[in-house]
């Protein structure tokens, strides 16, 4: 997939396919991993991948509104660290290149997420 900077990140990936694709194989990875797993436990995942798939159209530039929680309300006493956030964004990355990103891409999908890493993490700095 191409890095043509004239188009939005979202349209570089592919569009709510890729989205779609990225997000299902994204929580097969997160779901296997030991350190994250905990967090998921009481958590409806049709509801989570349907929030993620909206929160990432809405956050790579796509033609969709996020209408779930505030990032730090969802996570808040949750006791989600950096460690934690460095992982989930780890298997994301994985995942980008897994279904075919391009690694210019992929990078600028990790920096956009990055962003709301004290969000989701709490931390105020």
């Amino acid at each position: 997939m191409s890095a043509d900077a004239s188009t939005s990140l979202y349209d570089r990936i592919g569009g709510a396919p890729a989205v779609d694709a990225l997000i299902d194989a994204f929580y097969v990875r997160v779901l296997a991993d030991p350190v994250l797993v905990g967090f998921f436990h009481h958590t409806p995942l049709e509801r989570l991948r349907a929030m993620q798939k909206e929160f990432f159209c809405m956050a790579l530039g796509g033609p969709v509104n996020y209408t779930g929680r505030s990032l730090s309300h969802a996570h808040h006493g949750r006791g989600i660290t950096r460690e934690h956030f460095t992982h989930f964004v780890s298997h994301l990355l994985e995942t980008l290149r897994d279904i075919g990103i391009d690694d210019h891409d992929a990078d600028r999908v990790i920096e956009h997420i990055n962003t709301f890493a004290n969000e989701i993490t709490g931390a105020s700095y």
